[in-house]
């Protein structure tokens, strides 16, 4: 097989920008063959701009076609599960679009499904690819800095002015869309966040719902995790602010790491704080620390490079950027904030998913 013939479930914005990679040759061993989507003004994209490939209304169709070894799903939150499971039934490979589903019951029984199967399925998860992130990853694995105290990620650079979401009829509400900026914006953080940091134990969230702009859903929200080790976390993000900033820090017992303006700077103390604490006798001292900006290699390949690994997995078995499985546990972090606000609680993991799903309901 010399390239995997794809096909393209839903051909909105993320659909056309992935089309888009692969017949600019970004993606070599990838051939679209078929697309699939119930508006017509998406068919008519595709007929403008690939016009030998052929296009079907149903994503049944597409499925059934014969045409297609694999599919790329980029619909609307809600149906990335059900599409997965029914491609999986007919044993092709699965790239999902962040985020893998609404609620975690839902995925889990996606990947229930996934794992009965010998195909490849990955998540749209790009910012893995990221050079700073892939480096705090590295150096928070090695070691090096020690243990994990505290995580503070700030990211309200989302910003999304009221065009935005009125450019389409599912978009802000619990009935289509399922959640605002942590279910749209932010499934890339959380699985960054945990991907670096590990999950959280319990999660503490306030949230506000239509705070900045005419819409259901959530546009603000500010997050207190705890850590199984008693380490401690903040998560603040909102679409409303037009001068925002994205700004991880990780505190560990050995220094810091501060990822900011793609950037990543490095305090390494000259002895570990709790060592330092047991040694110095002084009342005022601080542990001396070196600061120094973190060589990386400089890739970012983002999507393209999901899309590579993809391929490379189903024709040459090699590693995913992430595997689909994976992508329940940013999910987790993101119910469990929309459960602490709806239930004025504190929500410990593993998260009641039945609870969650009655609440999801009443919204919609």
């Amino acid at each position: 097989m010399g390239k995997i013939r794809l096909g393209v479930i839903g051909v909105g914005n993320m659909g056309k920008a992935h089309i888009n990679n692969i017949i600019q040759g970004k993606c070599p061993e990838i051939e679209v063959t078929a697309v699939s989507d119930i508006s017509p003004d998406s068919l008519n994209w595709a007929r403008e701009n690939i016009s030998d490939v052929p296009r079907f209304a149903l994503s049944e169709e597409l499925m059934d076609s014969k045409l297609i070894d694999s599919v790329l799903i980029t619909t609307p939150h809600y149906d990335h599960p059900e599409l997965a499971i029914s491609a999986f039934g007919r044993g092709l490979n699965v790239m999902i679009e962040k985020p893998s589903g609404v609620y975690t019951a839902q995925v889990r029984e996606m990947n229930r499904v996934a794992a009965k199967t010998d195909v490849v399925f990955g998540i749209m998860y790009n910012q893995r690819t990221d050079h700073v992130y892939r480096k705090m990853r590295e150096i928070i694995k090695s070691g090096e800095l020690g243990e994990i105290r505290r995580t503070s990620w700030i990211v309200t650079d989302w910003y999304r002015p009221q065009a935005y979401y009125d450019s389409g009829g599912w978009r802000a509400k619990w009935k289509t869309e399922g959640g605002g900026v942590l279910l749209n914006q932010c499934p890339h953080n959380f699985d960054l966040w945990q991907w670096i940091c590990g999950m959280p134990k319990t999660v503490c969230a306030h949230l506000h719902f239509g705070k900045w702009r005419d819409i259901e859903v959530e546009d603000d929200a500010t997050a207190y995790v705890e850590y199984e080790n008693g380490a401690t976390g903040i998560f603040v993000t909102t679409t409303g602010d037009p001068t925002g900033v994205n700004r991880f820090e990780i505190t560990l017992s050995g220094g810091k790491l501060l990822a900011e303006n793609g950037k990543l700077i490095k305090h390494k103390l000259c002895m570990p704080e709790n060592e330092f604490t047991r040694v110095n006798k002084e009342p005022y001292a601080v542990p001396e620390s070196e600061v120094t900006q973190v060589e990386t290699d400089g890739r970012s390949e983002q999507h393209p490079e999901v899309l590579n690994a993809f391929a490379g997995a189903v024709l040459h078995g090699k590693p995913l950027i992430a595997k689909g499985e994976e992508g329940i546990n940013g999910l987790t972090i993101s119910n469990a904030m929309h459960l602490s606000a709806w239930t004025g609680k504190s929500i410990t993991l593993p998260l009641d998913e039945e609870l969650f799903y009655s609440e999801l309901k009443k919204r919609i």
